[in-house]
């Protein structure tokens, strides 16, 4: 069972330090653009990646979270040639931004927001659709991963079956939704998207590192 993180460190927003559950994080990155923040289960582990810093700390994450052998004995290694997409919200609704990068490298491809009010699974379905729209622009034929099933499958009926909804804070969102949709129906593509398998191979390359 994951262990709940307890305390935030916050690297950019409004007053940078350590805060006690994700209310008052919140409330700390609330309209800021590219906020920096991170959960830890201890004060003792926020307050070592505060000293740190917010990049140093991203990359012990990402080290420390191994495979399962089992797992990658099922599954194998990923496709490094393709891209990852992913999605994080601050808050559900809350700040929405999105991204993709090359799986092998990490190197960013696009990236879009932070939105207002939106949530994770219309951040992962953008995402997808986003990225099938650069792989046609570029005419690759390379596979896309996401860990979202959900956004698998809203890709795949071709529309974004949220429950949200519409607000003026949000509508820039709902118009990308409808780009987003209206792209599905009227366009073919080549590209497999493919289930990111987060207990073999640690967590997908386009992660925001904010969990």
């Amino acid at each position: 069972m994951a262990v709940k993180n307890k305390y935030y460190t916050i690297w950019n927003g409004d007053k940078p330090g350590i805060y006690t559950g994700w209310e008052n994080c919140k409330k700390q990155i609330k309209g800021i653009k590219g906020a920096q923040y991170m959960g830890f289960p201890t004060r003792a582990a926020a307050q070592e990646a505060l000293d740190k810093g917010y990049k140093a700390a991203l990359a012990a994450r990402k080290k420390a979270k191994k495979p399962n052998p089992a797992d990658l004995k099922k599954y194998g290694q990923p496709n490094m040639n393709s891209i990852a997409v992913d999605a994080a919200s601050s808050g559900n609704p809350g700040k929405m931004e999105y991204q993709g990068v090359v799986t092998g490298t990490g190197k960013r491809l696009f990236h879009q927001g932070p939105f207002e009010e939106g949530t994770n699974n219309i951040g992962e379905f953008l995402a997808i659709v986003h990225g099938l729209a650069f792989l046609q622009q570029h005419k690759s034929d390379r596979l896309i991963y996401t860990d979202s099933r959900t956004a698998m499958s809203w890709v795949r009926k071709k529309h974004c079956n949220t429950k949200l909804e519409r607000s003026e804070q949000n509508a820039p969102l709902f118009e990308l939704i409808t780009r987003a949709e209206t792209w599905l129906k009227t366009n073919t593509y080549p590209n497999k998207i493919v289930k990111w398998e987060t207990k073999a191979w640690g967590e997908i390359p386009a992660d925001f590192g904010r969990k």
